[in-house]
């Protein structure tokens, strides 16, 4: 029985001092949730909520990383320095990084292959544009960033990976993929991960949906049967907006 995972992706948002009250709320009000909780504030803002939630139900992710372990790379944040504070997870591949800073699958996967070696989880996330769907490719374009995203990652190392299925076209616009329609892509990614992992890795990983997941929609989406848990935006930046998703009924 796979265990509902929800992620809050905070992107560029919040200074310290309002990443640590939001962290305060959600580690005292998720305190009792049954589910698997992360948050991923910005990298300035990483040390100060891992204090916060350290010890607690809640993960610690990192919203991206650079594809070397170190080195002259301006600007760039290692793996070797987000393991230093704390961090267990990385989101990879999310669409902002592959639509408006050009990350192709080929640097995606050097970097879940490298925050794998040591020792992170990883959110790997993959989803069509609009225009991909109306011509029908949804489905193979999953496939492919899904594959290439996990090029050279062995059956053991795959178990440390999460897919998050994102709808470029339901990320932050209001539009939501139909609980059936998200689950459809879903089943299909789970298939491309039997055929190149098997049944029983497949039956194992979640897939959690990305796009305008809100209060009022978290319960449908979630109660389909291939869809794990959420990777949430703008509705985790309050906790009264991520908590009523992380305790869904």
């Amino acid at each position: 029985m796979r265990n509902y995972y929800i992620a809050g992706n905070w992107k560029m948002h919040k200074t310290r001092a309002e990443a640590a009250a939001l962290a305060q709320d959600l580690t005292a009000q998720l305190k009792d949730g049954k589910h698997q909780y992360l948050v991923a504030p910005t990298f300035t803002a990483l040390e100060t909520v891992g204090a916060i939630i350290k010890g607690s139900n809640i993960l610690l992710g990192a919203q991206n990383m650079a594809s070397e372990e170190q080195g002259a790379h301006t600007g760039e944040v290692s793996v070797l320095q987000l393991k230093d504070l704390g961090v267990q997870v990385v989101i990879l591949g999310h669409s902002e990084r592959r639509h408006t800073y050009k990350e192709d699958d080929v640097l995606i996967n050097k970097k879940v292959r490298l925050a794998l070696k040591h020792g992170l989880e990883v959110i790997l996330c993959v989803g069509e544009l609009l225009a991909e769907r109306e011509a029908g490719k949804a489905e193979n374009i999953c496939e492919t960033q899904t594959i290439q995203g996990l090029q050279g990652v062995t059956a053991e190392d795959v178990a440390r990976v999460t897919i998050a299925y994102e709808p470029v076209w339901a990320i932050g616009t209001g539009k939501t993929a139909t609980p059936e329609d998200a689950d459809a892509i879903h089943a299909y990614i789970r298939g491309v991960i039997a055929r190149r992992y098997g049944v029983e890795a497949a039956q194992k990983i979640r897939i959690q949906y990305g796009g305008s997941v809100k209060p009022e929609n978290a319960a449908q989406l979630m109660a389909k049967e291939n869809i794990d848990g959420a990777l949430v935006g703008g509705a985790a930046l309050k906790a009264d907006t991520f908590v009523p998703i992380a305790k869904f009924q």
